[in-house]
């Protein structure tokens, strides 16, 4: 069973919610979270190509030649390099492997919705995390939306956590590349994106479709909800229809990010 890609029927959207979308969603300088660390090779390499970087600091006696290489492109940006010893690296990345060079990020800069919706690609596809609270299933996620071309990954400000060293570092350089979003409102953003022609769809394991049994073509947001708990009933009433992944096995449910994975490179394969 297929469901039918359709046009949405905007005539009951009230004036208020757009009103309310639109004063907390203008346009404005981009948001910026608080200073944080990066660690390891690729996530400070590609920090570093993308000018995000304000200060590094490396472990003494190290001759590995992929960190010399690092250490060249900083002095050509004129970025300040700072030697260390291991357990000082070891403190500042809080417990994340370092591969013995940490880097101070300037502020994490979030991007604007509109701003992506207006610059994004044919039949745009997203991902909403809802309520995910692990930041490296948020990095892994993000990793994985920005290998299959998604065109933006959203986080409500209340309730996700906030992109940290560990999620950078998991993503391995994608946030570098690919737009974050933070949010306020879920249900106003959808019916933001409803608006605009987008088809919400949640995962759910109670869902009323196999997931590749589903239509993911067109504009389309995918809603991932937190594990043990899943999107929040009132996120899951704005969707347009839920979709499951079959479990054969004795444990009930994937980790989160691997779902993710899965629904979103179902999309990617309809798309041709």
């Amino acid at each position: 069973m297929l469901i039918k890609n359709k046009t949405h029927k905007n005539s009951n959207k009230t004036q208020t919610v757009k009103k309310q979308f639109s004063q907390k969603n203008k346009r404005k300088t981009l948001k910026k979270s608080e200073d944080l660390f990066i660690c390891g090779r690729n996530s400070v390499k590609e920090a570093l190509n993308e000018n995000q970087i304000k200060k590094i600091f490396i472990k003494s006696g190290n001759n590995d030649q992929r960190l010399k290489d690092i250490v060249k492109i900083a002095q050509n940006k004129n970025i300040p390099i700072q030697i260390e010893e291991q357990e000082i690296l070891d403190k500042m990345s809080d417990g994340v492997r370092n591969q013995g060079i940490v880097a101070s990020m300037k502020p994490f800069e979030y991007s604007d919705l509109e701003e992506v919706l207006l610059k994004a690609k044919e039949d745009p596809l997203i991902v909403l995390l809802d309520g995910v609270e692990d930041v490296r299933n948020i990095g892994a996620i993000v990793r994985t939306a920005e290998c299959a071309g998604v065109s933006a990954v959203l986080l409500p400000k209340h309730k996700s956590a906030p992109v940290t060293a560990a999620a950078i570092k998991t993503a391995a350089g994608a946030f570098s590349y690919l737009p974050v979003c933070e949010i306020g409102n879920i249900r106003q953003t959808l019916e933001h994106l409803k608006e605009k022609g987008f088809w919400v769809v949640g995962a759910d394991m109670e869902g009323e479709l196999l997931y590749y049994e589903s239509n993911l073509k067109g504009p389309l947001v995918i809603v991932m909800g937190a594990e043990g708990k899943g999107i929040s009933l009132l996120t899951k009433k704005m969707c347009d229809f839920l979709v499951r992944i079959p479990m054969k096995g004795k444990v009930s449910s994937l980790n989160v990010s691997v779902a993710a994975a899965l629904l979103i490179y179902e999309s990617v394969k309809q798309r041709g």
